[in-house]
């Protein structure tokens, strides 16, 4: 049977191939997109960014209401309140997912469920439930997104040793957990788990959590992690991770989990999640018969317009590595079906947002300290704390932080970092100002709405400013 043909083939729904797709069809291209499970997303919406911040709602939700508990763990009922919670996050991934079909389809878009092989640079088969079919492409993105790692020397079990796709499939709140990995993702489960009363320990082997942030933001992080409960074993490396009897038979939640350090210590938990990064999920996807290869992590090299090194075939996503934001995936999936297309594109990656959805939340655009010292630019700090704010006291955040990074010289805004409550969207104040090339000039000059959060932006420019003109 001849092939279907089409301008654009898709390989993954998630937030890269979602908005691919969708440039390319709103461009005047035949489209197709092949999602191996039974619903569009991708990891995204399934298993990853919706799953874990919808949860992190719900936390939040939950310690607001009992914000005035002596004890938030201690009045838990454990099964019952993890059971609310998931049943909270299944609701939201449900209409995310209907979401992101209904603007698939009303774009024209045909979708196909099955796994997709490349057979050549433009032909792909897709094996189905029922069927196979094969689909022949000008162009092929592949946007296949992650899985967690799973090391050979890690017992999972999918019960007391899990990942984070596991995770919200417990039968209960452990009392106890040990957290592997003070990445994203690790670091933003254990926040959100800690806030709910179980006890975490949380292992990283670098000497501080989220090295790609801004120290001071995450020295601060940590603070607020230690006062709320969290052990952190910074500098620590886990050896062996395996199953032991608990030390009595009428413990209720069955075996510990054991985690051996270099350093010679044993922590035990009801449970361990192991957050020690992800792999590209391209195994099966047959790159070698397309002429590419993933390195050891299942990563596609790609140059810029997210072109690999066969010309017909992009890819982006998490598949491409950092930064592996779905905010920075779908923008990459869109300038992917410009560049293939031949529409203008423009990418300013040093204006990409980050978010950090622990609690407390944690966000960023521009450079770091670090990075400006290293390449010797002339900046000083600007600092508001939230408890200098009306709206910091209404909203009993009295320690969340903004800090500009303002130019010595011409007072151009350099860096926004942020920790606090509705850091993620405070942000994007910072990010505008920035792409437009403004000053602190701009926060000092502009009036904001009494009381906001948005006013700590001229509180912190004339912390800066009188820190500049006093040097």
């Amino acid at each position: 049977m001849e092939s279907r043909r089409f301008d654009l083939c898709v390989v993954g729904s998630g937030p890269a191939g979602q908005k691919c797709a969708i440039q390319a069809a709103k461009l005047g291209k035949s489209v197709c997109v092949v999602e191996r499970m039974e619903t569009v997303g991708g990891v995204a919406i399934n298993t990853g960014t919706i799953p874990s911040k919808a949860l992190r709602e719900a936390v939040v939700a939950v310690l607001a209401s009992r914000k005035h508990a002596d004890d938030v763990g201690s009045a838990l009922d454990r099964t019952k309140e993890l059971s609310l919670l998931i049943e909270y996050c299944e609701r939201v991934i449900r209409a995310e997912i209907e979401v992101v079909r209904r603007q698939l389809l009303d774009n024209g878009i045909e979708l196909l469920h099955g796994s997709a092989t490349l057979l050549d640079a433009s032909h792909v088969r897709i094996d189905g439930r029922h069927s196979s079919e094969t689909v022949e492409a000008q162009h092929v993105l592949l946007a296949p997104g992650t899985t967690p790692a799973r090391p050979a020397h890690v017992p999972f079990d999918g019960e007391k040793i899990v990942t984070t796709d596991e995770l919200l499939h417990l039968p209960y709140l452990p009392q106890t957990l040990i957290v592997v990995g003070g990445g994203v993702i690790g670091t933003e489960y254990a926040s959100m788990l800690s806030a709910l009363g179980v006890r975490v320990t949380l292992i990283e082997t670098r000497d501080r959590l989220l090295e790609f942030a801004d120290r001071e933001i995450v020295e601060a992080l940590q603070y607020h992690l230690r006062q709320a409960g969290m052990t952190l074993r910074l500098g620590e490396k886990v050896v062996e991770i395996k199953r032991v009897p608990a030390p009595s038979a009428s413990r209720a939640q069955g075996d510990l989990v054991e985690a051996t350090l270099a350093s010679g210590k044993k922590l035990h938990a009801d449970c361990l999640l192991y957050s020690g990064g992800r792999q590209g999920a391209t195994e099966t996807l047959g790159l070698a018969a397309a002429g590419l290869c993933a390195d050891e992590r299942g990563r596609i090299k790609v140059e810029p317009g997210f072109q690999t090194c066969v010309p017909n075939v992009y890819a982006c996503g998490d598949v491409i590595g950092f930064p592996a934001l779905a905010s920075a995936s779908m923008e990459q999936g869109r300038l992917a079906a410009c560049h293939m297309f031949g529409a203008p594109m423009v990418l300013e990656e040093e204006m990409l947002p980050y978010g950090i959805y622990a609690i407390p939340e944690i966000s960023m655009v521009g450079a770091t300290e670090d990075a400006l010292t290293e390449r010797a630019i002339p900046y000083e700090t600007g600092i508001a704390r939230y408890g200098e704010t009306a709206r910091g006291q209404l909203l009993g955040d009295e320690t969340g932080m903004l800090k500009l990074l303002i130019h010595q010289e011409t007072e151009a805004i350099l860096g926004v970092h942020i920790i606090g409550t509705s850091a993620t969207e405070l942000v994007h104040i910072g990010q505008a100002v920035m792409r437009l090339k403004g000053t602190a000039e701009y926060f000092i000059e502009t009036v904001f709405n009494y009381p906001t959060l948005a006013e700590c932006y001229k509180v912190a420019a004339f912390n800066g400013r009188n820190k500049i003109r006093c040097a």
